[in-house]
């Protein structure tokens, strides 16, 4: 059986070379050549575009988590937009957010194929092709949307035949990994349109002042034409050949089927309407406080992309800040109305700036970025003199003239008059009147005030100098300054801490020490010269007497008295005695936070500027506060149940409560009997203290109310003497006055927290003893008899009769116009304090 099957079957063998033979075979036919002749071709271009094209480029995968730059919003403490740190303007929408005419309009203009082809123009590439052969100069593209989308995000600008071969293969790869939709929406999120305006959204407030929506459709039209070329289609330069460009992409509109006739028509016949180019628009000036918020997060997320995905340039963040708008506005105009007093006769201080006079000045001008400080004072540039009058240019291309009669003022430290002294060129600061301008004196004299929240350490408004866009140096943060007499409340602080009392008595009277064999003796003196004998503490600080300030310093121990300065934050000091009278140097920041620690209750305040940090996806990543690390209640799915969770105080203890509240208490008077009494007027209880330094080369003045504390100080950036009659209280004290009066108008009156623990005794003024039977007076200014805060177990124990009280002689009293607001009266405090403690 086996042998049947095996004589059955039937086999072929062939040799190998019968394949050989074949093959021959076909290879000698001629078509059988030339298509392996073809395919080793295309197998040979293909390995060479890839080696010399498409082996380095990028991934497409890029473009699908791709985020533009965004610029960095700044927002007041209120949500009101004040800044925007940008190097590209642009807001980032997604694609139903973008009008369908406006998308039409750019397909029209730039790639009517979009929707049908996959990525790359063949008739437009052969078109552009022809056109490069036959003409001269910058080679013409036929760069679809899809292929700019590829340049602009992944490839860059390089003008060449390769880039346009990696451009076409790399819009290959992003139509298959992205719809015709996200494309556009790169694209329109992305292209630059001029007036540094990159997408859509930021062009159309550039050019329109209105967003995507609003626009109509000749204007949809006419950003349609700006990718080509924006500085080609200029509406200040070039207006025609922008209406004719526009009007062309109109007609493509109707040739594409996408407008009417009558719609085509009626956009035709519209002007352009765009609007003047313009920087960005806010209320608040603010620059001192943006500048250091800028600084401020570069340190913290970075400046460029390259930085984080949070980078101030490119991060697109959310910066809520405490900046009051209302109080910043305030701040300015009473720190530049108080350099306008003091510098009023000192005369015309120079040109702000030179620059050359050209075609260009406008353009100059514009670019400088300067400021003139008041809204009414504009800066100008000077253009020529002829007879009786000067022509002066302003930034938008406009001139005015202004006679030399307008120019008068005289030229500090030469004589003569300013108009003289003018030439072509100069930068200067006019304000109208009229159809002409007169010339206006920047002070040469500065100063800075800042705002705090001594409830939290939150700086609601700074103005470090006359405007920051002359002088970008921040006297607030960065100028070094002697205190002065303003340190002097911290003297004090340290003694009572060791044992003093607000009625302690101190001699006011001669006080020398010894320094060194070559140095000798140095003896102190009052500023206001004299000797006023025995007093007590308070009246030494209402009165800030410089020789009662050095003895209690040294009874105290300057060791202790530089600890307790270097504590509040004000500086690191040596012990000498020069210190207690305001010899070291610190910043107006420094001085407004360390007295908003005291009515803080000597609890510690980090000065703050920025509240909250979001990214541009709206998640919190970063809180000044940190409560919600604190807290761990932040991301609680649901509520609990219980109340509101309540942030824990950051601060540490600085200083005794008891101690920080009767300094508080002891600078009402201050304010009420002192070297501040000018804003006794403002009627309601305040804080204060006055400083002036040695020349006087600074003037300062720190106080404010329970809500709201504020710092100020005058004096030349490079000091000098200001003058005999600069003082704290006749300088520094008025600015504050005009800030708060308008400031504090309508924030309820309140009186200060008093510490737990602090007694109140009466006492008289002017002998710090006991009172029985009597009660302070609610209308004199300067009562005999006030109320004192003690701590437990140190309250006089010598008491005063009221005969001897009477039998004094009264004390110069302030005209009776001038209100008095005294502490409340007993049943009040006593109600609301729950009993004198």
């Amino acid at each position: 059986m086996e042998q049947s099957e095996t004589a059955g079957s039937r086999f072929t063998l062939k040799r190998a070379g019968d394949y050989r033979q074949k093959l021959s075979e076909l290879w000698a036919r001629r078509w059988f050549r030339w298509i392996a002749y073809a395919a080793g071709l295309l197998l040979l271009g293909y390995a060479l575009i890839w080696v010399m094209f498409a082996r380095d480029l990028p991934s497409v995968d890029k473009l699908r988590t791709y985020q533009p730059p965004l610029p960095t919003n700044v927002r007041a403490i209120d949500g009101t937009p004040i800044h925007s740190y940008a190097r590209e303007r642009r807001v980032q929408l997604s694609y139903p957010e973008f009008p369908q005419k406006l998308v039409q309009a750019y397909i029209s203009a730039e790639d009517r194929t979009f929707f049908s082809h996959g990525g790359v123009d063949y008739p437009g590439i052969v078109s552009a092709v022809i056109k490069n052969l036959t003409h001269r100069g910058r080679p013409v593209g036929a760069s679809t949307i899809t292929q700019q989308v590829a340049k602009n995000l992944l490839l860059g600008n390089e003008l060449s035949y390769k880039r346009k071969v990696r451009e076409a293969l790399l819009a290959y790869r992003i139509e298959d990994a992205l719809t015709k939709q996200q494309i556009l929406e790169l694209y329109l999120n992305q292209i630059f349109l001029g007036r540094n305006a990159y997408g859509v959204q930021a062009a159309s407030r550039a050019y329109f002042d209105k967003d995507v929506a609003e626009l109509t459709l000749p204007q949809m039209a006419y950003l349609a034409i700006l990718p080509k070329g924006p500085s080609n289609y200029d509406p200040e330069r070039h207006e025609d050949r922008a209406l004719a460009r526009r009007n062309w992409v109109l007609g493509e509109m109707l040739r594409n089927g996408f407008i009417s006739k009558a719609e085509h028509d009626a956009a035709v016949a519209s002007p352009l309407g765009t609007v003047p180019r313009q920087g960005t628009r806010f209320e608040a000036n603010a620059g001192y406080f943006l500048e250091e918020v800028r600084r401020e997060l570069i340190d913290r997320f970075g400046e460029n992309a390259e930085a984080g995905p949070n980078s101030l340039y490119a991060g697109g963040l959310w910066v809520r800040t405490s900046l009051d708008p209302r109080l910043q506005q305030l701040s300015e105009t009473a720190l530049r109305d108080g350099l306008v007093r003091y510098d009023r006769g000192k005369g015309w201080h120079g040109p702000i700036k030179k620059l050359p006079i050209d075609g260009n000045w406008a353009q100059r001008l514009a670019a400088a970025n300067l400021g003139a400080g008041y809204a009414n004072w504009h800066v100008a540039i000077v253009l020529e003199k002829t007879g009786g009058e000067a022509k002066i240019g302003f930034q938008s291309g406009e001139t005015g003239t202004m006679p030399a009669s307008a120019a008068s003022i005289p030229v500090a430290g030469k004589g003569g008059t300013t108009f003289d002294a003018l030439n072509p060129g100069d930068v200067i600061a006019v304000e109208q009147e009229g159809s002409t301008w007169s010339l206006r004196s920047i002070p040469a004299v500065s100063g800075a005030m800042v705002v705090e929240n001594p409830h939290n350490g939150r700086i609601m408004a700074m103005q470090g100098g006359w405007d920051s866009r002359i002088h970008s140096f921040n006297n607030a943060t960065q100028a070094l300054r002697q205190p002065g007499s303003t340190i002097k409340p911290f003297v004090y602080a340290a003694a009572l801490d060791n044992g003093m009392t607000p009625a302690t008595l101190i001699v006011d009277g001669p006080f020398c020490v010894y320094q060194s064999a070559l140095l000798g003796q140095k003896c102190f003196r009052n500023f206001s010269g004299g000797y006023a004998g025995p007093q007590t503490l308070r009246w030494a600080i209402e009165q800030s007497r410089n020789l009662m300030t050095v003895r209690t310093a040294s009874q105290t121990g300057m060791d202790n008295v530089v600890r307790t300065i270097a504590r509040m934050g004000i500086g690191n000091y040596k012990p000498f005695l020069s210190i207690a009278l305001g010899a070291g140097e610190t910043t107006a920041l420094k001085m407004t936070n360390a007295v908003s620690q005291l009515v803080a209750l000597g609890r510690e305040l980090k000065p703050t500027l920025i509240d909250y940090v979001q990214d541009r996806n709206g998640k919190v990543i970063y809180r000044t506060d940190g409560r919600c690390a604190l807290m761990r209640t932040c991301n609680a799915k649901d509520w609990d149940g219980k109340p509101m969770p309540r942030p824990p105080l950051r601060g540490r203890q600085l200083m005794d409560p008891m101690t920080a509240y009767q300094i508080v208490h002891i600078m009402e008077g201050v304010v009420l009997r002192g070297t501040a009494q000018t804003l006794r007027e403002l009627d309601r209880p305040l804080i204060g203290k006055t400083g002036t330094t040695s020349g006087p080369t600074n003037v300062w003045f720190i106080g404010g109310s329970p809500d709201l504390i504020a710092g100020t100080y005058v004096g030349y950036d490079q000091p000098r003497a200001m003058g005999g009659y600069a003082q704290g209280g006749t300088l520094a004290a008025p600015i504050f006055k005009q800030f708060a009066r308008e400031a504090l108008k309508d924030m309820p009156v309140v009186s200060f927290r008093a510490a737990p623990g602090i007694r109140f005794v009466r006492i008289d003024r002017r002998s710090g003893r006991k009172v029985f039977g009597t009660f302070p007076s609610l209308t004199e200014p300067k009562p005999a008899v006030i109320w004192e805060a003690f701590k437990p177990e140190s309250e006089p124990r010598r008491t005063i009769r009221r005969e001897e009280i009477a039998a004094r002689p009264k004390e110069k009293q302030l005209p009776p116009d001038v209100p008095v607001r005294q502490g409340p009266r007993d049943s009040e405090f006593l109600e609301r304090e729950g009993g004198i403690y």
